[in-house]
């Protein structure tokens, strides 16, 4: 008997440590939110669990995360394929924008290793206002799977609404739950409404991390692994002013 409920309570420890909705670490891109043309743009990608300001060391991050890739989608909607580097406790990566208009930055990465049941598939984005917006400020240019976006990022400040949209797959995420996280850590749970659309009013300043989290109920095979779900999520960070 003592043996059984070991061996549950080892079960238990395990599912604990494999599922990201308990763990609810994410990567998440950092960058400002504006640029100007001719001079270089350094962007950030950072893993760990933001509410609780706990950064992943780049050299401690786990399976092969650090694999990931990271794109910039110009507002002419040219694509750049980006060479991150690790430093201490993030990767690193430039790029100088050469016209006016709104930046998207991308990242994704699909987990090499199957946790629990579960296929792991990150996603994160930014956006960068280089002169105007007349071109490119559309959650339409970021072509993964899962994604966040706000059209006046940059101007985004304390006690004043911010509105933002997200999507999945192509289409408008309508009637779905985000999170809003403060920088104090202070969370908040939100919901779509039927244009996909969310709004929330800030009372600190400073970085504020939106996230959207999906998960598909497939099964198959990754890597040699069966799976019987898959675990999307998406961030974009917001800085208010």
């Amino acid at each position: 008997m003592k043996s059984k409920t070991l061996k549950t309570i080892t079960f238990l420890l395990l599912m604990f440590a494999a599922s990201p909705q308990l763990f609810a670490h994410a990567l998440w891109i950092e960058t400002k939110a504006t640029g100007v043309k001719g001079k270089a743009q350094e962007i950030s990608v950072y893993f760990g669990e933001f509410s609780e300001n706990d950064i992943t060391k780049a050299d401690k991050w786990f399976s092969d995360l650090k694999d990931f890739s990271l794109a910039v989608i110009s507002p002419s909607k040219k694509e750049t394929k980006l060479t991150s580097k690790a430093l201490d406790n993030k990767y690193q990566a430039f790029f100088t924008p050469d016209e006016d208009g709104v930046y998207t930055i991308v990242m994704h990465h699909t987990v090499k290793d199957v946790y629990g049941t579960m296929k792991l598939d990150y996603n994160s984005s930014a956006t960068v206002v280089v002169g105007n917006k007349t071109a490119g400020n559309t959650i339409l240019a970021n072509k993964n799977q899962i994604s966040l976006f706000s059209e006046n990022a940059d101007i985004a400040k304390k006690d004043a609404k911010v509105s933002g949209v997200a999507a999945y797959e192509g289409a408008l995420a309508k009637e779905t739950k985000i999170k809003v996280i403060a920088p104090n850590g202070w969370e908040k749970e939100l919901w779509t409404n039927d244009k996909g659309e969310f709004s929330f009013t800030p009372i600190w300043s400073g970085n504020y991390m939106v996230e959207y989290a999906h998960t598909d109920k497939s099964s198959g095979e990754h890597n040699g692994k069966k799976y019987d779900e898959i675990w999307k999520m998406a961030t974009y960070q917001i800085t208010v002013k």
